[in-house]
């Protein structure tokens, strides 16, 4: 390795480094961000209990199926296949040509949902049983249920998880380059044909990666602390109030 051909090959192409970063960031915030909704709403279609309603009964159970479907097709197949099947696909299919970086997001979403929906389901299933109970014995519908008690709790637990999602997701948006999306390897290949210096070109790719996952991960741990609250408190004893006996 030469640190002269790594520091030229900076010099003369930070410009598309940077663009492939900002690119490779761009897709994997908005995919994230969109697939952890996905997931959250089929997490918690998935927990609904079993209506009375036979009708109802019959609507859950079909949209069980099809969710179902959809995540164990997305789990089990690879971004790389997945993104040429939608990219090549919807211009067969449905006479759709798809803009490359549309293509990726959808791509990305789609992908990172099917994860993030066996995620909630799994942190939906982990709250006490006890307070579902709670909840009922009150009056709470499911949904009041999930919006007031359960996602509350579900969105601090399944936080490192999806953190995990978001680390994978700037990793793995490097398979996309099959379909000419500019990302950061995608511009890496670009230079590296450009000056014969593979090593030295997908070295500078490697650190910019590194730097990406570490700053994110790093990101996130803050937010998990501040959403554990300070450590050091005490507790005050109660006041009486003027009036109280004794």
């Amino acid at each position: 390795m030469s640190i002269e051909w790594i520091i030229r090959i900076v010099e003369e192409n930070w410009q598309m480094f940077l663009r492939g970063a900002g690119m490779t960031l761009f897709i994997s915030i908005i995919g994230t961000v969109v697939g952890a909704f996905i997931g959250l709403l089929a997490g918690v279609i998935r927990t609904i209990p079993t209506p009375r309603s036979i009708l109802k009964k019959v609507l859950l159970k079909i949209t069980n199926i099809v969710l179902s479907v959809y995540i164990e097709v997305f789990r089990g197949t690879p971004m790389i296949v997945q993104a040429m099947v939608i990219y090549y696909g919807s211009a067969l299919a449905f006479d759709l040509q798809l803009n490359a970086i549309h293509a990726a997001l959808i791509i990305v979403a789609i992908n990172t949902g099917a994860y993030m929906a066996e995620i909630v389901r799994g942190g939906i299933l982990s709250i006490d049983k006890g307070q579902f109970e709670a909840a009922q014995a009150i009056g709470m519908n499911h949904l009041q249920m999930m919006i007031n008690i359960v996602l509350p709790q579900v969105i601090r637990n399944i936080l490192p998880a999806t953190g995990n999602q978001f680390v994978i997701n700037i990793k793995d948006t490097s398979v996309l380059n099959v379909i000419a999306v500019s990302e950061l390897y995608f511009m890496t290949k670009s230079i590296s044909g450009n000056n014969f210096r593979y090593f030295e070109s997908f070295f500078v790719a490697c650190v910019l990666y590194f730097v990406m996952t570490f700053t994110v991960t790093r990101i996130l741990l803050y937010i998990e602390k501040r959403l554990d609250g300070s450590k050091s408190y005490k507790m005050e004893p109660a006041r009486s109030r003027r009036g109280d006996i004794g």
